[in-house]
């Protein structure tokens, strides 16, 4: 649209130009033409697979990340006060050996805060950057899902399917394994 605005006023103004406002007048419809392309470009991206798809997966995956370290940690915790239990009922270095392990693991537990806390901080960032996005395809116009032609899909690399541990959601239950198991 500024491309056809400014070919337009520069077809109408031609010979009332001076050579600067010619020249300044060709460098705002280069400035279109590079908008344009840029729009284009983004259209390209696949934008909608980043924000429906991409981020709420990695953002869903960190939490799992959180959820199952604190799981984790609890059940040390609870190991740690178990053994805490039995050191009252031992004396001597025995005692003294055991209550020393215990709180060298207690200390290390600390691990599960940080990590949330330094995955929060990814998970945040996501947010923003998908929050970014949306901002840069509404300024441009790009409509999500469109029917715009789009570049080639992703070349297959191989680590697609190395899913590791599955969300809740997405994950076989036992017949499900118990059944490909049988096929065999």
């Amino acid at each position: 649209m500024v491309v056809e605005m400014v070919t337009a006023v520069l077809t109408t103004m031609s010979g009332d130009l001076s050579a600067t406002e010619t020249s300044l007048l060709g460098e705002v419809q280069a400035l279109a033409r590079t908008i344009s392309a840029a729009r284009q470009e983004i259209a390209e991206l696949r934008v909608d697979d980043i924000m429906d798809r991409d981020i709420p997966f990695a953002t869903d995956e960190l939490d799992a990340i959180v959820e199952h370290t604190a799981v984790a940690t609890n059940a040390i915790l609870e190991s740690c006060e178990m053994l805490d239990e039995i050191g009252a009922s031992v004396s001597g270095e025995a005692a003294a050996k055991l209550q020393d392990a215990v709180t060298k693991i207690y200390e290390a537990c600390s691990f599960q805060d940080i990590t949330g806390q330094r995955i929060t901080k990814v998970v945040t960032t996501l947010k923003a950057i998908e929050g970014k996005v949306a901002q840069i395809i509404a300024t441009f116009g790009v409509e999500l899902g469109s029917n715009e032609p789009r570049g080639p899909a992703p070349v297959a690399s191989g680590t697609e399917l190395l899913n590791g541990p599955q969300l809740p959601s997405n994950a076989m239950d036992q017949s499900d394994i118990d059944k490909l198991l049988a096929s065999f």
